[in-house]
């Protein structure tokens, strides 16, 4: 017979809740096996990305490609059986499926014997970046309308069932449903690709489009956020300090991108504007012309009314900034009380 176990509170609480999920020695027995077997495994790619500010096209591409690791797959798996002609073509359907597709087809080089070649290469492609894991956490992370036909695919590797592969691959072709399994294989491809996806600050910034952001990494199957000092502001911002609300607008109208204020969050700065047109309209205010405006992207009249946006929400933003200087003397930032410096009839700080 065992010797008595001795525990203390602490442990037995935990104990307690452990019985509850496991309950029986057969529940605990397995849990442990397939733990212990789980350890054994290669460890799950984990994807950093740090300093993303709101270029929503560069991240998509980065998550898309798995920086570099989609081509770095292919070439593991076709060597130099394929030319790079046709593993650039593989690698661009996996990044953008639906875009690439209606490119192919567009010119002519979609048809079933090319259907046929893709899908192969497709499965060939994803066994190589699933073998890692458990057939558990893979059948989970494959899309629910192609699951059993993935799982089969990605199994079915003897010569003895070929046919059996070869009838499933003709029937998605006859069916006309390759394009959709396309792009749920691809999506299924990047996904096994990153298996945690760790954001390292400044979702948030210059760029246009940090909403769409958000709502990739929403829609991410494993991510974790170490907030940057642009997101605390947004987050500020959001929780209603005026200051925070002031420096999210003048940093999103320096780098001409106030439509992420208006159209991605539904905030009205027409007061704004008419304050801005009001108080600048002769002043040049040629420092706070917005970076970035490109004359074939922004009329003249644009970039005007934008300068004069900037001028405006950027001396708002400096007189709450010298208020909460001057409501608390422990910062030791008077250095940064210039309003009052300034000589009006020279245009110099005293």
């Amino acid at each position: 017979m065992a010797d008595n176990v001795i525990m203390s509170k602490e442990e037995l609480k935990f104990i307690n809740q452990l019985s509850k999920q496991f309950p029986t020695l057969q529940a605990a027995s397995t849990e442990i096996i397939k733990l212990e077997a789980i350890l054994l495994l290669p460890k799950g790619t984990e994807h950093f990305v740090t300093d993303i500010h709101g270029e929503f096209d560069t991240f998509n591409h980065i998550m898309s490609n798995a920086s570099g690791a989609v081509k770095r797959k292919i070439d593991d798996v076709f060597g130099h059986s394929i030319s790079v002609a046709e593993k650039n073509q593989l690698a661009t359907i996996i990044y953008y499926p639906a875009d690439k597709l209606s490119q192919l087809k567009r010119v002519g080089a979609v048809s079933e014997e090319w259907y046929r070649i893709t899908l192969n290469r497709l499965v060939k492609v994803a066994r190589e970046v699933a073998k890692k894991y458990t057939r558990s956490k893979v059948r989970k992370a494959m899309d629910s309308e192609y699951a059993f036909i993935i799982d089969e695919l990605l199994n079915e590797t003897t010569s003895d069932k070929q046919d059996y592969y070869d009838s499933i691959v003709d029937s998605i072709i006859s069916l006309k449903r390759s394009d959709q399994f396309i792009e749920s294989i691809c999506g299924f491809i990047k996904r096994m690709l990153i298996d945690r996806l760790h954001i390292i600050g400044d979702i948030f910034d210059r760029g246009p489009r940090a909403a769409d952001v958000m709502s990739l990494l929403k829609s991410h199957h494993a991510v974790d956020v170490q907030w940057g000092n642009h997101d605390i502001i947004w987050m500020g911002a959001a929780c209603g300090n005026k200051y925070d609300v002031a420096e999210v607008i003048r940093l999103t109208a320096r780098y001409g991108s106030l439509d992420t204020i208006e159209d991605d969050y539904g905030i009205n700065l027409m007061p704004l504007v008419t304050f801005a047109i009001t108080t600048y309209e002769n002043d040049p205010a040629v420092p706070f012309i917005p970076k970035g405006t490109k004359p074939e992207h922004y009329s003249d009249a644009n970039v005007r009314l934008m300068t004069m946006i900037h001028k405006a929400i950027a001396v708002i933003s400096f007189k709450l900034e010298g208020q909460i200087v001057m409501r608390n003397p422990n910062f030791d930032m008077s250095h940064r009380l210039l309003l009052d410096k300034i000589d009006y009839e020279k245009g110099t700080i005293r």
